[in-house]
């Protein structure tokens, strides 16, 4: 498979805090790769610094082998790099349809002139638009909800939706930032199986989950972060009972909790995050919440 993305030495520093340390991973083609950790371990802070929000401090960060730090979301967003948001970003006042013709902005050509005079070009773009944002809407089960608010959206619906509007972009790689948050049951087992099709159309998973059962399903591979360093790496079996991976979430006492655990391992469900919550990631989220709702 080929590479996709390359993160050497990636540091994200805010003053004093590192809120990303030192983090080498990457990601082929393919692939769905999952990045876990308690709450504050930087997990989020990388998604902003892969899709341009924050510029990395140290180190380098490359999609298809071009560095992208520094780059604007936007920009990043044309060379195929799309997201959803751990809490949800959509344009609540505007229609299902609008918020994903929103997600195509990157991939369509006509200029203030056209749109103003309304061109036979301009015309025939849109309609396109139209055309492809419905198709999106049917691909996450929301066909028959083209014209409803967002905000009118059951939760698990606007979570859908949040996907269709980054798929719109027509994204090489697709960032996931826990999208299962929330969920019940039924609606999880809905989001498993569109998380599978999506890769079915050829396009990568980076995908950001407190929900253990949604990761071991679906991970190829796991990154776990905590504290902003990377701890561990692995397929699922791997990961699921390493004693590292399990006191990052547990805390001290872990080894015994797993020595105990003869079905599984303690990260089974329903373990969902660590209980503690650390300044490295809360400040970022904060941040990141003020930025408009993009895909890149």
């Amino acid at each position: 498979m080929a590479r996709l993305v390359d993160a050497q030495h990636a540091t994200m520093q805010f003053g004093g805090l590192k809120a990303v340390n030192d983090v080498t991973l990457h990601i082929d083609e393919g692939e769905i790769v999952a990045l876990i950790g308690p709450n504050g371990a930087g997990k989020t802070t990388l998604f902003n610094m892969l899709t341009g929000i924050y510029t990395p401090t140290e180190g380098q960060l490359t999609f298809r082998g071009e560095p992208v730090g520094g780059k604007k979301p936007h920009v990043i967003a044309k060379l195929g790099i799309t997201r959803t948001f751990q809490n949800i970003r959509l344009f609540q006042n505007m229609s299902a349809l609008e918020n994903v013709m929103i997600g195509r902005h990157t991939r369509t050509k006509a200029t203030a002139i056209g749109a103003v005079f309304r061109t036979p070009r301009f015309k025939a773009e849109e309609a396109k638009t139209v055309d492809e944002a419905y198709e999106g809407l049917k691909f996450v089960g929301l066909g028959g909800k083209a014209n409803e608010l967002a905000k009118n959206l059951p939760y698990g619906d606007q979570r859908r939706l949040e996907i269709a509007r980054a798929l719109a972009a027509e994204p090489t790689l697709l960032l996931l930032d826990e999208p299962a948050a929330g969920m019940n049951p039924q609606e999880t087992k809905a989001l498993n199986g569109l998380v599978r099709k999506v890769r079915a159309l050829g396009v990568t998973i980076l995908l950001i989950e407190h929900d253990m059962k949604v990761v071991m399903d679906l991970a190829d591979r796991i990154y776990v972060l905590d504290f902003g360093e990377l701890i561990a790496q692995g397929v699922p079996a791997e990961i699921q009972r390493n004693p590292k991976v399990i006191e990052a979430y547990l805390g001290s006492g872990a080894e015994a909790l797993l020595a105990a655990s003869k079905n599984g391992s303690p990260l089974d469900p329903p373990a969902t995050g660590a209980p503690r919550d650390v300044a490295s990631e809360t400040t970022t989220d904060a941040t990141a919440a003020e930025e408009e709702p993009t895909n890149g």
